[in-house]
């Protein structure tokens, strides 16, 4: 599993927050008993790929309040920032682990893992084995963010379909959890909850990047290009034509990228 720098988690952040469905995090709050008995210190949200810790900034900005944070991350450097913002204000326990080692994962305990922009990147196996062991406990679990496959550009561009064709085909490719889900993880994480006796609900949750998002947009252009520079039918001459428009028109168009968030809860 890779792991992101400080400055995308945080450049993100903003752009993260204003896409996430605010009735569906609420609803996971109310579900915690957020709403009926606001102190109730013994509740554990297990947070999944914690980075520094912007799904607690999220969803303490919308009502969460005397909790047990278990931040869980492979990097170590991403739970000392996390640390250093929150540490002396949250009740944190942090633990520094490989995700993929699902059987060791500290959730003993929890009411509700969550996960944010981690779910698209992961396999079909990981998701299996997270909710065979979370479905023994009856663990709610919440996953925002996932990429939906879709990207729309104002104002458009010729190569726009051809270049998010050959994006998603990147985003299948394995990305430290076997081959990721991608654009297809909404689905089969839907699917699978079902199976497993979750009621699933789901609601649309895409950036929405203007001309005041141009850093943002900056770093998202050159990453899509520098994903897909080979090995997926663009020749150099197409995708450098296609990153240099787009990066001349962040000051005067925009771009939806499609995100779905989940929330699953035992019955």
């Amino acid at each position: 599993m890779s792991s992101f720098s400080i400055t995308w988690l945080d450049l993100r952040e903003n752009a993260d927050f204003a896409a996430r469905d605010k009735s569906l995090a609420t609803q996971a709050l109310d579900w915690l008993g957020q709403a009926t008995d606001p102190i109730s210190p013994d509740r554990i949200i297990v947070d999944l790929g914690a980075g520094t810790g912007a799904t607690l900034r999220a969803l303490t900005k919308l009502g969460a309040n005397n909790l047990v944070w278990r931040l869980v991350d492979l990097d170590g450097k991403l739970l000392d920032e996390a640390l250093r913002r929150h540490g002396k204000n949250y009740l944190i326990e942090d633990y520094q682990a490989d995700l993929n080692v699902i059987g060791e994962l500290p959730l003993t305990g929890a009411h509700i893992i969550t996960a944010s922009a981690l779910m698209d990147l992961v396999s079909a196996e990981f998701i299996d084995a997270l909710i065979d062991r979370i479905s023994a406990h009856k663990t709610a679990l919440y996953c925002a963010l996932n990429y939906d496959g879709t990207t729309q550009w104002i104002p458009a561009h010729p190569l726009d379909e051809k270049v998010l064709s050959a994006f998603n085909q990147d985003q299948r490719k394995d990305k430290g959890f076997g081959p990721a889900l991608g654009p297809d993880c909404t689905e089969y994480l839907t699917q699978a909850l079902e199976n497993r006796g979750y009621t699933v609900s789901i609601a649309q949750s895409p950036w929405q990047l203007m001309a005041n998002d141009a850093q943002l947009l900056t770093e998202l252009i050159n990453g899509i290009a520098a994903a897909i520079d080979e090995d997926y039918g663009l020749n150099t001459n197409e995708l450098t034509e296609w990153k240099n428009f787009r990066i001349s028109n962040i000051n005067n168009g925009s771009c939806v990228v499609g995100h779905f968030d989940v929330l699953a809860l035992p019955r």
